[in-house]
This record gives C-alpha cells, structure tokens and sequence, in this order.
C-alpha cells in the first residue's frame, strides 16, 4: 500500500494507540526494532525502514503521511504485528533503489521506503522521531539482492544479545559500580528480564534487602553487622539491576524513576538509622553523627541538583574550567579517579558496608563523614569556578527551577515581595551572599548558645528576614544556584544544633526523622523538576511552611521546651505531620501521573556527584 492507505488504516486506529511502519524488506537485529516501536519515552522513534509514533506525534504522523499522499506515493507499506502497537499493513517489496541506513549528518531517505519518508517528513513537522544509537546493529532495507545477502550476513556476525546486554549498562558509572556489580548484574537483570519482573518489582525488593540490612545492623552484634553489610551489598546489586532491566526490556516510566530515586534515599537513611539504634544497644550514642551524615549528604545533593537545573539549558558556555574537565575525561586513568573522588552511591555502599562489617557504627560514621565532606569541597569547589569562569545567560526556566528548589514558605514570599526594590538594586552576587550570612548566622547561634537561649529565635527572625531577600529578584546570577543548598544547609543544620545541645532524651532521632521528612519533600520538588511534570503545588509548600517557617517554629520549641521531653514530642509530632502531609501529596501525584500516561523517563546520569 501506499501513504494514501497508510493514513486511511491510521484513521481507523484508537488515537490513544501507538502506531508502527515497518518496511517488509527490512533486515535487521530484532532489537533494532526494540529501540525503535517499543521504547515508551519518544513520542516518534525510527531507523532505517521503521518507524514509530505514540499518541502526541499521532498528529503529525497524519499530517506527514497526508503530505506523502499528496506529493509522491509511495510502494512500501508496514509491518511487525510482533512489537507493542499497532502496525498499519503489510506490502509486497517495491522497486530497488539506493541501501537505506543511519547516515552521520542524518538518515538517508528512499522514496520507495515509506517508513524513510514518513520519518523525514515527521522532521519537518516539528515532531522529529528519536533515532537510537544502534552501534553495531544492523538496520536497514536491502535495494537488490546481493544487499539483502550482505545485510544477512552482517546480522549473523553480531552477537544480539551480547549488544543488548552491554548496552543495559549505564556508560557512565562509577569505579566500583562498573567493575564490582555491572559485570553480573546484567545477568540478573536478563533472569528478570525472562521471568516477567519489571523493574519496579526489582526496586522494591531491594527497598525490602537494604531495610532488613538496617535491622540486622540494629541488632548491635557482631554477626548483626556483618549480615547487614552483606545484605547492603545485595540491596546495591538490586539497585543496579532494575536500572539495568528498564534498559534490557526497554520499560522505562515515570513512575519506575520516582520509585528507583526515592527508595535510594530510604534505603541509605533507615540504614544510618539502623547503626545508631545499633550502637545504642551497645551503649554509645551516634545519633548526631547519623543526623550529620544525612544531612551532608541532602546537602551535596542538593548542590548537585541545583547546579544541574540551573546550566540545564545555559546558553553560551565559554568556561574554561569546563574545557578542562573535558580534557581530564579524555584521559583513562583520570575519568575513574575523579569518579572515586566523589564518592558516589557505588563507593559509598561499598564503604558503608565493609565498615560496618569490620568496624563499629562510630568509626563508620566518621569514615563517612570525612570522605563525604571531602567530596563535597571538590565537587562545589569545581562548580563555582566554573560559574565564575562561564559567559552564560541564564534562561527564565532555570531562574524558575531554582525558585522552586529554594522552598521558600509564606514568611519569605511576604519580605520578598516588601524588598523587591531594594533586591533590584543589590549587587550580582548578593542572593547567595545573603543567603550564606542569614544561615551561617542562624546555624552558629544555634550551636553556640546555651540550650533554651532566645538568640536562636531572634536569629530565626533575621533567617526569615534574610530569605526573602535572597529570593526577591528572579536567581539568574553566576551563583545564584548557591541559594536552595544554602537554605537546606541552614535548616538542617539548626535541627541538628538544637537537638544536639537540648540535652533532652530522643530529641536527636526525633530530629532525624523530622530531616528525614523534610528531605523527601526536598527530592521529590527535584524529580518533579527533572520529570517535567513543575514543582509541588504552592498550597502544598505553604502549608509546610518553607525552609524558613520550620527553621523559626523549632527555633521557638527549642526555647520554649527546653531541657524538656516535650520537645522530643514536639519534633516526633512535627515530623509525623510533615511526612504525612508530603507523602500523600507525592503518591497520589506520582501515581495519578503514571495512570495519566506522562512521559515515560529513565535517569541515565545516576546520582550525581
């Protein structure tokens, strides 16, 4: 059949289904055609002599095949019942012509190849399909005979599943990562891949490993210990594996990248969790190198998040620091040191876990501590220079995404919107610069004054003050990406100042799982961000009260209720109130979205470093 017969069967399909042309004379690897009729994240997607379009790009398609219709017919029509859609038709083979294939400017394009021609046609509709990497897969549609015959044997001499599994690895991971668990996870991932799991089902049991190896380790024995470094391990094993089944099966989701973000966070939290209860048994209280650690830990990411939103879609990148960074990945050996150097998920599992084993939850902690704040000065340390070394203009996107990332509560929108005039004519670098003092200041009185003090509240008063001006003018500064780390470093940091110096019993693991719930509200605004669905609603954010209403009320129970259980009560009700609060809001979102159909997502970077 011909366009005219392809739009007419594609009138006939549910718009809500996705749609495939495949050229029968196609030659090819079976997952050629995977990545381009089957992965949910492309609106349009193609290769030679294939191509497919999800709902969105419906239109278009019509359009394209309407404007085929009316221009050149084509001979060629489609096929491949056997992938996830509906294919149009099926058509004898059409005149010979010239091989068709992935060009290095772009796709060649044969008239007698309709899916060839929809595809070039999708590109000047404003709707051009994604065309994978295919490597050394072949994908193509043989002019002649003697082509098909070398195009045969082009796909005989490429082991397919050798690809697929290689490729269901991340390309850029981390040391540990990439030479400890990638090289047999991806055999745990084709077992799944074979017995029907989703990825989802992969993350959850590995959520369920890391919270039994944060049972084992509070336990506060020896053999505890060691059973919970494994079982960590494994989690981690677990971890690499769903990411890797979403890219073997191509199932990929919205929801799958909220989950595998989000249980990462829980898992390595409740096992801080679990060492301190641990080391409690044994009679020594680390809750506060716990609370020390999460919180460093929010903080580098935070900054990393920050930093990414805000050059997400910079224009003019000129920073010789960069160029540099470049230059250092062109060389083997530096790419894996400055990817230990970080210490991302992979070395910092690794770590928490022989540690754990071997040592006790003290030693673990400081361990940690130690290697993450180091971590943290080189990674920020880079990023402001780059910052400071880039010609870059900052788009309205970015300044929004940074607005939302600051958190700010209805205290801050109230002084912002009263010192907008003034925050006009403030310097370039005077939101972040604002925002360091009012938290320092806030963070050093905290840990300075006696417990009960009423500086802290007064010091409060000046953060909420402070705040509102660094968020006043639209964060397209050089630096303004400092700001949202800047406040989540002075919000957590006084939690962990007050609770540390009450001197109330179970004010610390209170305080922990006041953070805790706080820092889920904080990740979830980013993967919001990052999956294109906005930030949390306004109401949501002001009724918990932005970064700097939680900082003044525990500032005013800290004082109030001091030297007094109440305030463990306090901070355990406020926690639970919050958690509640954001956890509702963030599932009923999350899977609202998915059961909507929005845009499938997968995470390639990982967590950032």
């Amino acid at each position: 059949m011909d366009a005219a017969d392809a739009a007419a069967r594609l009138a006939a399909v549910p718009a809500a289904d996705r749609v495939a042309l495949v050229d029968p004379r196609f030659v090819g690897h079976r997952h050629a055609l995977r990545l381009a009729l089957t992965d949910p994240r492309f609106d349009a997607a193609a290769v030679a002599g294939a191509v497919s379009v999800q709902a969105k790009a419906r239109p278009a398609l019509a359009r394209a095949l309407g404007g085929l219709a009316a221009g050149a017919p084509a001979t060629v029509s489609a096929t491949g019942g056997h992938q996830t859609g509906t294919a149009l038709a099926d058509a004898p083979g059409a005149a010979p012509g010239t091989v068709s294939g992935q060009a290095a400017g772009g796709p060649a394009v044969r008239a007698d190849v309709l899916p060839d021609a929809v595809a070039a046609a999708l590109d000047a509709e404003d709707a051009a399909p994604h065309r994978p990497e295919l490597g050394v897969l072949v994908a193509t549609v043989p002019a002649d005979a003697d082509a098909r015959a070398a195009a045969t044997a082009a796909v005989g001499a490429v082991d397919e599943e050798s690809v697929r599994l290689r490729s269901a690895v991340k390309a850029r991971d981390g040391f540990f990562t990439t030479h400890f668990i990638s090289p047999y996870s991806r055999y745990v991932a084709r077992w799944c891949a074979r017995r029907g799991l989703t990825p989802n089902q992969v993350t959850t049991a590995s959520l369920l490993v890391a919270l039994i190896a944060a049972g084992c380790a509070a336990t506060g024995t020896r053999v505890g210990f060691v059973a919970a470094g494994v079982l960590l391990i494994a989690s981690f094993v677990l971890d690499c594996t769903d990411g890797q089944l979403a890219r073997y099966s191509l199932q990929y989701s919205t929801l799958g990248a909220w989950l595998d973000a989000t249980f990462d966070r829980a898992k390595e939290y409740a096992y801080y969790a679990g060492l301190a209860l641990g080391a409690a048994r044994g009679g020594d209280d680390v809750w506060a190198l716990a609370l020390g650690a999460m919180v460093l830990q929010t903080c580098r990411h935070v900054v990393d998040f920050a930093f990414t939103e805000a050059n997400h879609d910079a224009t003019g990148n000129t920073s010789p620091t960069a160029a540099l960074s470049d230059r250092l990945d062109s060389v083997g050996w530096t790419v894996w040191v400055r990817r230990m150097i970080v210490l991302p998920i992979g070395e910092r599992w690794a770590l928490i876990a022989v540690l754990t084993a071997v040592t006790t939850p003290r030693i673990t902690f400081v361990v940690l501590l130690v290697g993450c704040a180091l971590a943290a000065c080189y990674t920020t340390a880079g990023r402001v220079l780059r910052s400071l070394t880039r010609r870059a203009g900052r788009t309205d996107r970015a300044a929004q995404a940074l607005h939302d990332l600051a958190d700010s509560g209805p205290l801050a929108e109230a002084v912002a919107g009263a010192v907008r005039p003034l925050a006009a004519r403030l310097p370039a670098f005077a939101p972040p610069a604002v925002a360091l003092a009012g938290g320092g200041l806030l963070v050093a009185t905290a840990a300075l004054a006696p417990a009960g003090s009423w500086w802290v509240v007064a010091a409060a008063a000046v953060y909420v003050v402070t705040s509102g001006l660094a968020v006043a003018r639209p964060l397209k500064g050089a630096l303004d990406w400092l700001v949202p780390p800047f406040f989540r470093a002075a919000e957590y940091g006084t939690l962990l100042a007050l609770s540390a110096i009450s001197g109330v019993n179970g004010a610390l693991p209170a305080a922990f799982g006041l953070v805790a719930a706080v820092a889920y509200h904080h990740y979830d605004t980013v993967y919001r961000i990052r999956g294109g669905t906005g930030a949390p609603p306004r109401a949501l954010v002001r009724a918990a009260g932005g970064h700097e209403g939680r900082a003044l009320l525990v500032a005013v129970l800290a004082a109030a209720l001091a030297h007094h259980t109440g305030l463990t009560v306090a901070l355990t009700v406020l926690a639970v109130a919050l958690a509640l609060l954001v956890l509702t809001e963030s599932i009923r979102f999350w899977v609202s979205a998915h059961r909507a159909g929005a845009p499938a997502v997968h995470d390639e970077s990982g967590e950032p470093a």
